[in-house]
């Protein structure tokens, strides 16, 4: 129900959960597992406290490590509290962290500790496919890259990060960074190979369609695969153009209308058998064609046909959630990056030392997943409401179980 009038909690955050009562302190448990990269001598604060401060800005809408430092430092007394264990009577003790304390941390942390926390914190979560109809509902989890453009400095050249997100609601399972886009196809089974996949439809574009990679996910992990190609798998290309698509009736089509624009799919599908061709993907069971009509305001009418393969069956997905799946997959860019570099700016962010581009996207993949959980559908908007009184952000990740009053 909204929020009344008087509730400290504003309307758009009164919409979101509920925070049930095994969230609290579940956050804290899961950063606990990072190790700390600092020296044991001089110390003022636990590392744990310094991630959840990380936290609570960032689900706030903070950008930038001194936007971090300056939430920290608008924080009351109590919430201090709460996220350091700071006490009102040590004089002499800053009320929050500096801004050097919080760089040199985010630099030192251990990348994938604090991924692999992160990660396990968002999957306890249920993340069903909604959008799958007609058969029992898998989820949906997205292999995709993603350059962090600012983070180049010098000589040193930008950061990529691989990561699995799930299609519905967007959450970042696991992250990894390689060193370049060429390199992601190296860290494709080090990504996957924590995670539960078992019944899992994983979606992936032709940059990861390596042969033992796909028979590994169907055979060890259990998982079903839709692998998108395009032209930089030409061999794969052309044999999956060349089946007798004409002779295939069109076995769903979607339209719809908005942002200015209208757009419709069709959706062919192809039982893949010895005799057409010997398509080169193990465990392959269908061909899907998807063929997308878009037309805009004052523009001339736009074509595009996307073909992919995968391991599911035909009684085991009907062509509107194979085309719901693919369309899953690209939605990651709206749904993730785009929220990153729109809200967080990420692609605007010259961070660059040590590990901490890394631990800001990790925080931002946290926020974000955090967020969309609770059923926001707003990030910008939510974030805005979170960042107008810190002790809101707490109450997020379920540090109390109930809102704190403001000023308290």
């Amino acid at each position: 129900m909204p929020a009344a009038p008087s509730s400290p909690v504003p309307a758009v955050l009164a919409k979101l959960g509920p925070l049930h009562q095994y969230d609290t302190g579940r956050l804290r448990a899961h950063l606990q597992c990072a190790p700390d990269p600092r020296s044991r001598r001089g110390r003022w604060y636990p590392l744990v406290g310094l991630l959840l401060i990380c936290a609570c800005a960032v689900v706030s809408g903070a950008r930038t490590i001194t936007e971090i430092t300056e939430w920290g430092q608008r924080a009351t007394i109590t919430v201090l509290e709460l996220l350091l264990g700071i006490r009102r009577h040590l004089p002499g003790r800053r009320r929050a962290p500096s801004h050097a304390t919080l760089a040199r941390l985010l630099a030192a942390l251990d990348g994938d500790a604090l991924d692999a926390a992160i990660g396990a914190y968002l999957a306890e979560r249920d993340h069903t496919d909604a959008g799958a109809t007609g058969f029992a509902p898998r989820p949906a989890v997205a292999v995709d890259g993603k350059a962090l453009s600012g983070s180049a400095h010098r000589q040193q050249r930008h950061r990529h990060l691989l990561s699995a997100v799930t299609h519905a609601p967007t959450v970042t399972l696991a992250q990894r960074e390689v060193g370049a886009k060429t390199n992601e196809t190296a860290a494709f089974r080090p990504l996957l190979e924590p995670l539960d996949l078992a019944g899992a439809v994983v979606t992936f574009d032709a940059l990861h369609s390596v042969k033992d990679q796909v028979r590994w996910l169907v055979q060890e992990k259990k998982a079903h695969y839709i692998a998108v190609i395009k032209g930089n798998q030409p061999t794969a290309s052309a044999q999956l153009k060349a089946l007798p698509w004409e002779q295939v009736p069109v076995a769903h089509t979607v339209s719809g209308t908005g942002h200015g624009r209208r757009e419709s799919r069709s959706v062919k599908t192809m039982a893949i058998a010895a005799n057409l061709g010997g398509i080169a993907f193990p465990e392959a069971r269908l061909a899907l064609r998807i063929h997308r009509r878009r037309q805009e305001s004052g523009r001339r009418q736009t074509r595009e046909t996307v073909y992919a393969v995968t391991s599911l069956d035909t009684h085991q997905a009907s062509p509107a959630d194979l085309r719901g799946y693919v369309r899953g997959h690209w939605g990651i860019e709206n749904s993730s990056h785009h929220v990153r570099d729109v809200v967080f700016a990420e692609d605007a962010s010259t961070v660059h030392t040590g590990n901490a581009p890394r631990a800001m996207a990790a925080l931002r993949n946290l926020a974000i997943g955090r967020l969309r959980l609770l059923g926001a559908d707003n990030i910008a908007k939510t974030t805005r409401a979170i960042r107008d009184a810190p002790e809101h952000a707490v109450w997020i990740w379920g540090i109390t179980d109930s809102p704190l009053l403001p000023g308290t």
